[in-house]
């Protein structure tokens, strides 16, 4: 399977990576658990080496070395497509929101720009040049609420969603920038809304008040699709991660929350649509 000839709608979850203190020990966790094969190309600066998990001749992830001196906290960050990486750029800014990176273009993964929400949770922005990536979202695949078409094979990165302290508020920033239409969809009152471009759904904004850790704080979380959640979790601590949240049932489906052994966040789930 090649990587399908499309260009996300903009707003639509388009790639994810990962920048990492070890390059080599972090292939082989992901390698070891998802099965991905690495190929390695030109990476963006700073870093000294970038890698692509490949599965199934599909480009799924993006995993960066760093410096030995950028001693930075490890999280997978999810990117956003956009037509005009400068432009959304700036609606960013006029959102209330910050870009600390770029836009900058990186040869490989076309236009980009690291930015923060008004809560702090960073994502990134992708102007898609000659590769288009492999997204969470429209076009490509999808969990949760509303089943997507697309590829749900294990090791497939299938959702992204927000954690953060209100999701109403800065639901607000992401439809003012990318123009979602926003669903309320929390069950009991529970505080959760989904984004939706062209009436489907591409991510959630879960708000979990004061259950909202200091340490992370607002920070948004990749799914990746297992065969078997409980099987998945436990090679997750055979290979030296650690398991944050036992397998359990969710709308979704079985979903455990675990690190990877450079405590890198994300969560496997075993969709209920599958």
């Amino acid at each position: 399977m090649t990587e399908a000839a499309i260009r996300h709608r903009p707003g639509a979850p388009c790639w994810v990576s990962l920048m990492v203190h070890d390059l080599g020990t972090t292939q082989d966790f992901y390698g070891a658990l998802f099965g991905w094969k690495f190929v390695r190309v030109p990476g963006p600066e700073p870093l000294s080496a970038y890698v692509r998990g490949v599965l199934d001749g599909q480009e799924v992830a993006g995993i960066g070395q760093l410096p030995p001196e950028r001693r930075l906290p490890l999280a997978w960050t999810t990117y956003l497509a956009t037509d005009d990486a400068d432009m959304t750029a700036e609606t960013i800014r006029g959102c209330g929101g910050t870009v600390g990176v770029g836009p900058l273009d990186t040869g490989v993964d076309g236009r980009v720009a690291i930015a923060s929400d008004p809560a702090g949770a960073v994502f990134g922005i992708r102007q898609a040049q000659a590769r288009t990536g492999t997204g969470t979202g429209t076009g490509t695949t999808e969990v949760g609420a509303g089943a997507g078409a697309g590829s749900r094979a294990h090791g497939t990165p299938v959702w992204n969603e927000l954690v953060t302290h209100e999701a109403a508020w800065v639901g607000t920033f992401y439809r003012s920038v990318f123009g979602y239409d926003v669903e309320t969809t929390g069950r009991d009152g529970a505080d959760v809304l989904t984004l939706r471009l062209d009436g489907r759904p591409v991510a959630t904004l879960r708000g979990v008040g004061e259950g909202l850790g200091r340490v992370r704080g607002s920070h948004w979380m990749t799914y990746f699709e297992v065969d078997d959640t409980d099987e998945a979790a436990l090679r997750v601590a055979e290979l030296g991660g650690h398991v944050i949240d036992r397998p359990r049932e969710t709308a979704a489906g079985r979903v455990a929350t675990v690190t990877d052994p450079g405590g890198a966040v994300f969560s496997v789930v075993r969709s209920a649509a599958r």
